[in-house]
């Protein structure tokens, strides 16, 4: 019942509170001791994921080079089976693989795929790998094993799979930049074409040629290899071999207008036979440049012909770049023509960016609007200089005003030649006057000039089922649909030997020729019957 002092409550006080944050403070150091705890162990839960996530990725890339090198492997088993069985449609297969292949390759799959098919210590063994990149470990090809020996027991490889081979590597090489390299490989397997007389390669070596020149154009080294095109197309001819025959003809022109030899092009196309054989990549290729060299010559009418059937031969669902530039030329050469492109074509989505330019240029061209056609050249000229239409689109010039003089004659009865050269933007009347008079002298207008005046008459609209315009449309479009009979008739293809199976083997043939002299003795006895 004793009342406390001011001294004994100050000393409970502080024990009370000394107390409630000693329990404090034992609670914060053991939630920090299970947090480090937790953190201890998040970290070792996240390295372990993460050592998973590489361990998976490694294996990953692992099954992704194994089944690029069990890829390759297929496609050298095709190789082999056209040599034996004498059939390039199979060696063709797998050169259209190629395309699927460089993207799958790398550098470690390469070098196994050459280590497994190549005997040890062939030079040609070494000399592939010095092409390729060495891994950074030396174990990093050990899940890669030929399923037979036959070719690591010092044996040597066939032609045809070494040059696939080579092939592979340099595309390689051209898709990782290395031009010196590349160069280097295409030096070397040109001088294994050169030393191998094989009807088997021929597949082989056209694609060898296409490698070789694209790897010269890259270096801007296109002049260097011409002489040596040449010989090979000498060679290939003489051997009717039609493949490279197609593919050299269309590389050499390529070399000639790659440097505007137009002259030499030409000659080339008319002292050359292009093979009808040829796949259709090739006839698109050869008819593009055959449309290019005509648009040239002036000759416009051939030049849209041939343009035309080189869109058409092209692939469908690829080759846009090639499409978009066969394009452009044609609606140009189509210009020339003094006809009007079809809008469908610049509504196109592959072709739409593309022809921006060009459709500006038709707008120009079928207003008769020089102004317009002068804005469009100083824009897009530099454009136009790069995509090599620049030439052709100067001689439209004459084309847009004699556009202009069309719509002036169709919407006036007479007007003075003074107002045809201010709409027209002339220098002077006298300027419209030698406009005028040639293009009436070109059936282009139907009308008159009254020198004296200083006027131009237009004549009254004529019947047009009276003049020859139409039998020329029918006549265009008959040679359009006979022109793609012919040619789809020329692009179908047979099974192979498939004449041969209405043939009788020569078991059923001594079968058959058995039961003839069976039946002939059966006759024989029959007569003897007869006949006693």
């Amino acid at each position: 019942g004793r009342r406390q002092t001011e001294g004994e409550r100050q000393i409970i006080t502080s024990y009370e509170l000394w107390s409630e944050t000693g329990y404090e403070v034992t609670l914060t150091m053991a939630q920090k001791d299970v947090e480090m705890k937790d953190t201890a162990a998040d970290e070792d839960h996240q390295k372990e994921g993460d050592k998973q996530k590489e361990t998976d990725e490694q294996q990953a890339k692992k099954d992704k080079d194994l089944l690029a090198f069990e890829e390759i492997r297929e496609q050298m088993k095709l190789v082999e089976k056209g040599v034996a069985q004498k059939e390039p449609r199979f060696i063709n297969r797998a050169i259209r693989n190629l395309h699927s292949l460089r993207r799958k390759t790398n550098d470690t799959v390469l070098r196994a795929v050459v280590m497994a098919y190549y005997p040890p210590g062939s030079v040609e063994r070494d000399m592939l790998l010095e092409y390729l990149e060495e891994p950074m470990e030396t174990d990093e090809t050990s899940w890669f094993r030929p399923r037979s020996t036959r070719n690591t027991s010092g044996s040597t490889i066939l032609p045809e799979l070494d040059v696939f081979l080579n092939l592979l590597i340099l595309v390689k090489l051209v898709d990782n930049k290395n031009l010196t390299r590349a160069k280097e490989c295409c030096d070397a397997l040109m001088e294994k074409l050169v030393s191998h007389n094989r009807r088997s390669m021929d597949p082989l070596c056209a694609r060898s040629y296409f490698y070789h020149s694209r790897v010269y154009e890259l270096l801007n080294q296109l002049s260097s290899i011409r002489n040596f095109f040449h010989t090979r197309l000498r060679t290939a001819t003489l051997r009717h071999d039609e493949e490279s025959q197609a593919m050299l003809i269309n590389l050499l022109l390529r070399n000639y207008l790659h440097y505007n030899l137009y002259d030499q092009a030409g000659k080339l196309e008319s002292k050359s036979t292009f093979p009808e054989s040829a796949n259709n990549s090739e006839m698109a290729k050869h008819m593009y440049y055959i449309g290019r060299i005509r648009a040239i010559k002036l000759d416009y009418s051939d030049a849209f012909r041939s343009l035309t059937q080189a869109i058409r031969k092209a692939p469908q669902h690829s080759a846009v770049g090639f499409k978009q530039t066969a394009h452009k030329f044609a609606i140009v050469v189509q210009l020339l023509l003094g006809e009007i492109p079809d809008r469908a074509t610049f509504r196109d989505p592959l072709l739409r960016r593309a022809l921006v330019p060009y459709y500006q240029l038709t707008q120009a061209v079928r207003t008769g609007d020089l102004t317009l056609f002068s804005q469009v050249l100083e824009q897009y000229g530099t454009r136009f200089q790069q995509e090599k239409t620049y030439t052709l689109i100067v001689r439209l010039h004459h084309n847009v005003i004699k556009a202009g003089i069309r719509r002036i004659s169709l919407s006036y009865s007479r007007v003075a030649l003074g107002d045809i050269a201010a709409k027209l933007h002339l220098d002077s009347a006298e300027d419209a006057e030698f406009i005028v008079a040639k293009a009436i002298r070109d059936g282009v207008i139907e009308a008159s000039l009254e020198h004296e005046k200083s006027f131009m008459q237009s004549r009254e609209n004529v019947d047009i089922y009276c003049t020859k315009e139409p039998h020329d449309a029918f006549h265009q479009r008959i040679m359009f649909c006979l022109d793609l009979y012919g040619q789809s008739v020329k692009a179908m293809r047979y099974p192979p030997k498939a004449y041969k199976k209405d043939l009788e083997t020569a078991e059923k043939r001594r079968e058959r020729e058995q039961q003839d002299l069976e039946l002939a003795q059966e006759m024989a006895d029959d007569d003897d019957e007869d006949f006693p």
